[in-house]
């Protein structure tokens, strides 16, 4: 029962923080070291629970998707769309493979999240007042491959737990002259290989044997992500029409100061 419990908390914190530029994977280490939610199948938990919040952009987003399949001729919507996403997700993919035991090693612990958290932050409000424009792209159909290359290397920055693979691309989208609306909306949709790869790789090299209570924990906190991201993004893109993002940004900063204090009075390890 309490492992259920604990699959409900982590759904809601994937639900409401994985489109939103503060940190999913950050979030989910913290509150899972709060809620003393650890190991070997939490961290699978965590990576599958993703396709719930994935499968909440399909829905919310299935005419667009289902436009762009119709046109995957080459000169059209489609096929551009498709193109960009491909290239934007390679940088992280393929550094990702490269360095993903590293990363697992050395930065998957709540001191350096709380740092990816302070600095994302501070990154975000200095490439919002400088590069956010209402003005120059806001439809993602007008991205061009030189735009979506760069936006994926900005991916890359997501690599570090707590950095925010949102608020990476969005960077990258403002610098290369997208608006807020169309940043985080190609964001999403970059996020549907990007996480189903993630969970993919996870998975093979998982090679658990689950008991039931541990499935019904899977599908538990799949089904809440997807509600709650629903609810979230619909939100979300509501505020990106007349809002600046610095909100998230200070959130960010204050959040990792408070918890590094924690650190430093040994309340947090």
């Amino acid at each position: 029962m309490i492992l259920i419990l604990q699959s409900i908390i982590m759904g809601i914190v994937e639900g409401i923080t994985e489109f939103l530029p503060i940190s999913s994977t950050g979030h989910m280490i913290i509150v899972g070291h709060f809620i003393n939610f650890t190991g070997d199948f939490a961290t699978l938990f965590e990576i599958v629970i993703q396709l719930g919040a994935i499968l909440a952009i399909v829905v919310l987003y299935r005419a667009k998707l289902v436009h762009y399949l119709k046109n995957l001729t080459p000169g059209k919507s489609g096929f551009k769309m498709l193109i960009n996403v491909i290239v934007a997700f390679m940088p992280s993919a393929v550094l990702g493979l490269i360095l993903h035991k590293k990363i697992e090693a050395t930065l998957f612990g709540p001191v350096p999240v709380l740092a990816a958290l302070i600095v994302g932050g501070i990154l975000m409000i200095l490439v919002e007042n400088k590069f956010r424009s209402k003005d120059v792209i806001g439809n993602v159909d007008n991205i061009i491959l030189p735009q979506a290359i760069l936006i994926g290397c900005f991916q890359c920055l997501a690599l570090w737990p707590g950095m925010s693979r949102s608020a990476s691309t969005i960077m990258g989208a403002w610098i290369v002259g997208l608006n807020s609306v169309a940043a985080a909306e190609f964001s999403f949709f970059l996020a549907i290989p990007t996480m189903i790869g993630a969970t993919a790789l996870t998975l093979f090299k998982a090679k658990m044997a689950l008991t039931g209570i541990e499935v019904m924990s899977l599908i538990t906190g799949f089904v809440v992500s997807f509600i709650v991201a629903i609810v979230v993004v619909n939100k979300f893109m509501a505020f990106l029409k007349n809002k600046r993002m610095r909100v998230f940004a200070v959130y960010r900063i204050c959040v990792g100061v408070f918890l590094f204090a924690l650190v430093f009075m040994n309340v947090l390890r």
